[in-house]
C-alpha cells in the first residue's frame, strides 16, 4: 500500500499548490513513483502536478462523480505507486454546502487519507495554535496528521510557531518553508499559469523541489498511509476500433481530463496529437477534439497559421465529427478580440469572441440536452463546469444549440453547445463519468458518420 497524504489548507492562496509540486518532484527525485491527484474541476494545477510527478494527474470531484467512482479512480491510479499525493482546493472545510459533504475534509475521510495542513504563517505566531485546535475540533473524524508552515519569515518566526503548536496541540510540524521569490508562480485569471505555456516550468519545479527537500521532513511524510482497505478496482476493458481522433495539444490548448483520454483509449480509439501553432493540416483522422486552454495568449501565431485554419474549416464543413470546449470554441469562431486587437480564427462558428477582464462563467453547471443534440444516449441532466473570461457576440440568430443551461452561463445564459455541420462546440467542460459517458457518445457519433460516409 503506498504512502498517502492529502494536502489542504485553512484557506485558498496558502501556497499548497507550490508545496504539492515540491513534494511530488522531491519524491520523484528519490526515484519513487508518485501518483498525483487534484480535488475539484481544475486543469491548470494538474498540468503542473503531472510534470512534477512524472505521471498523469487525475481529478477527484464530488459534483460529478459518485463516492464509488472517486474511490475506484483513486485506487486504480495509486495502487502501483510508492506515494500518492492529493492536492485539495480552497480550505479544508470549504465547499458548496454549509452542512458539508463536498469539502476536502469529506474527500480525505472518504479515502481515509491523513491530512497535512499547509498554513500561511504570514503575520501569525501564537495564533496558529487556536487555529489548528479549531480545525481539529471541528471534525474529529478528519485525521490532521501534520502541518507544513509556509511563508515563514525566518528562524525566530519559525521557533515561535513551532513552540505554540507543540505546546497546545499534538500535531507534528513536518516542515517550515521560508518566504522566497523562487516559490512564486505567475498567476492568470483561472489560477496558476499553465505549465504547458512556460518553457521555464521544469526549472521552476526543480528549484521548488530542492527547497522542499531541504525544509520539509520527507521521511516523516512517507510514513503516512491510507488506512482504508483497498477495493478491487474495475478492470478496464479495451474495445478494438479503427477510429482515430485528432487532439489539439500545445501551448494554446492543453485542458483535458486524463481519465477522459484514458476512456477514449479504452474504447480502442487511436489519439493523435497535433500542434495548432505549427501543423499545416490535420493529421488523418475520423474525428477532432479541441479542448480548452488559453488561445488568447497565442493569438498572433494561431492567426498566422492560415493553412491550418483553412484546413480545419474545410474538414468541418465536409462533415468531420468535431467536439470543442471553451478555448476550442473560441478558436473555431470568426475572430478573437483581446486587449483591443482582433485576430482571425477558423470561422466555422458564426460568432465573434470577445475577451473580458472579469469572468463570464465560472463554476459548476447543469445542462439538459435539447432536441437538437446530435449524439445518442445523452444523460437527461449533465453535471459539469465552466471557466471562461470570454463571451460570444454577433451570434447568428439561426444558431442551433445542444443544451439548455439549468445552472451556469454557457453561451448566452440560456443555451450552450453550438451546433453546425457535425460540430458540437461548448463553453462547458464535460467529464466522462458514470452519469455522463460523453466519450462513448462521441465515439459512437463518429462511427455513425464514418459508416454513412463509407
Amino acid at each position: 500500500m503506498p504512502s498517502s497524504i492529502y494536502l489542504s489548507a485553512a484557506h485558498k492562496s496558502s501556497g499548497k499548490t507550490v508545496v504539492s509540486l515540491g513534494l511530488c518532484a522531491a519524491f520523484k527525485a528519490q526515484a519513487l513513483k508518485v501518483a498525483s491527484f487534484k480535488k475539484g474541476p481544475d486543469y491548470i494545477d494538474p498540468l503542473w502536478l503531472a510534470q512534477a510527478s512524472g505521471n498523469a494527474c487525475y481529478n477527484l470531484d464530488f459534483y460529478n462523480m459518485t463516492n464509488d467512482e472517486i474511490i475506484q479512480l483513486y485506487r486504480r491510479q495509486s495502487q502501483s505507486s510508492d506515494i500518492a499525493i492529493i492536492e485539495g482546493n480552497k480550505g479544508l472545510y470549504d465547499g458548496m454546502s454549509v452542512a458539508g459533504g463536498d469539502a476536502n475534509a469529506d474527500m480525505a475521510k472518504l479515502l481515509n487519507i491523513p491530512v497535512i495542513l499547509v498554513i500561511d504563517a504570514n503575520g501569525i505566531t501564537r495564533g496558529v495554535a487556536p487555529l489548528l485546535m479549531g480545525y481539529q475540533a471541528f471534525d474529529a473524524e478528519v485525521n490532521i496528521a501534520g502541518v507544513i508552515l509556509n511563508k515563514v519569515a525566518g528562524e525566530r518566526h519559525e521557533s515561535k510557531l513551532i513552540q505554540a503548536i507543540e505546546h497546545y496541540t499534538d500535531i507534528p510540524v513536518v516542515g517550515a518553508v521560508r518566504r522566497a521569490k523562487d516559490l512564486i508562480i505567475d498567476e492568470r485569471h483561472l489560477g496558476l499559469m499553465p505549465a504547458n505555456e512556460s518553457t521555464q516550468s521544469q526549472a521552476f519545479i526543480d528549484g521548488v523541489a530542492r527547497i522542499i527537500a531541504d525544509q520539509v521532513d520527507l521521511s516523516k511524510i512517507s510514513t503516512f498511509h491510507n488506512a482504508q482497505s483497498p477495493i478491487d478496482p474495475p478492470v478496464l476493458t479495451t474495445t478494438t476500433t479503427d477510429l482515430t481522433i485528432a487532439v489539439a495539444k500545445d501551448q494554446a490548448f492543453g485542458f483535458y481530463y486524463q481519465d477522459d483520454l484514458d476512456a477514449f483509449q479504452s474504447l480502442g480509439v487511436n489519439l493523435v496529437y497535433f500542434d495548432t501553432l505549427k501543423a499545416v493540416e490535420l493529421p488523418q483522422c475520423d474525428g477532432l477534439f479541441i479542448g480548452g486552454g488559453f488561445p488568447e495568449m497565442q493569438l498572433e501565431t494561431l492567426s498566422a497559421n492560415h493553412a491550418l485554419l483553412d484546413n480545419i474549416k474545410l474538414n468541418i464543413q465536409q462533415g468531420l465529427p468535431t467536439y470543442a470546449e471553451c478555448g476550442g470554441l473560441m478558436y473555431l469562431s470568426r475572430k478573437i478580440t483581446y486587449q483591443g486587437k482582433s485576430h482571425k480564427m477558423v470561422g466555422v462558428i458564426q460568432a465573434d469572441t470577445i475577451m473580458t477582464s472579469r469572468p463570464i462563467g465560472r463554476g459548476y453547471v447543469q445542462l439538459a440536452p435539447s432536441n437538437e443534440h446530435p449524439w445518442n444516449e445523452v444523460a437527461p441532466t449533465i453535471y459539469a463546469h465552466e471557466f471562461h473570461y470570454s463571451k460570444l457576440e454577433n451570434i447568428d440568430p439561426k444558431t442551433r444549440y445542444a443544451y439548455k443551461v439549468l445552472r451556469g452561463v454557457g453561451v448566452d445564459n440560456k443555451h450552450d453547445g453550438i451546433l453546425t455541420y457535425n460540430l458540437l462546440a461548448t463553453y462547458t467542460h464535460l467529464r466522462s463519468v458514470g452519469s455522463n459517458h460523453w466519450t462513448t457518445q462521441f465515439v459512437n457519433f463518429i462511427k455513425e458518420k464514418k459508416i454513412a460516409r463509407d
